[in-house]
């Protein structure tokens, strides 16, 4: 019997996981890095007009208006009680693709600096640590071991599971029509 379990099958913290090689684009937020499957991203662009929507948790910036189609934008710093960056003008927004309850949805990821695409082997990368019952982890996919440091590799739906991406495109069309 093999050792290694999928993430999906209870991964054991700390061991390796079997199924998660592959692309991810990697970014960072001050010294830390971190990495979401290339196939979760849709493209990335530089800052943009972002409009505020009230009544959203503070995390979300609002929505911009990316080729006719209103997106949800989330500060990827605010949803991690990280302080705001030192360095705005390398910021970008990453658009991803998520499918909570079977339903396509795309939400901007406000990062300090995209890094690269890099490919990661199944060998570098083990499940993310347990730090006890009132912390919660399984936001993060696994940890890639590389050279000296590490990257944290996300599960982009599980960042950014909330009712409120279901609710912010709709709440967006309203503000942009009463607004006109």
């Amino acid at each position: 019997m093999s050792s290694t379990l999928s993430a999906g099958a209870g991964a054991i913290a700390g061991g390796p996981i079997v199924g998660k090689a592959g692309k991810y684009l990697t970014f960072a937020m001050g010294a830390e890095k971190y990495g979401v499957e290339i196939l979760k991203i849709r493209e990335i662009v530089g800052s943009m007009p972002i409009t505020p929507v009230p009544r959203v948790p503070g995390h979300y910036r609002g929505v911009l208006n990316l080729r006719g189609q209103v997106i949800p934008v989330v500060d990827l710093r605010a949803k991690f009680s990280m302080p705001p960056t030192e360095r705005p003008d390398q910021a970008c927004i990453v658009i991803t693709e998520i499918r909570p309850q079977g339903r396509r949805v795309n939400v901007g990821v406000i990062v300090d600096r995209v890094l690269e695409v890099m490919n990661i082997g199944a060998d570098q990368i083990e499940a993310a640590p347990s730090f006890g019952v009132e912390v919660s982890t399984d936001f993060i996919s696994g940890i890639a071991k590389m050279g000296d440091g590490i990257i944290l590799l996300l599960e982009i739906e599980k960042v950014l599971a909330t009712d409120a991406v279901l609710t912010l495109p709709a709440a967006a069309e309203l503000t942009t029509s009463t607004s006109r």
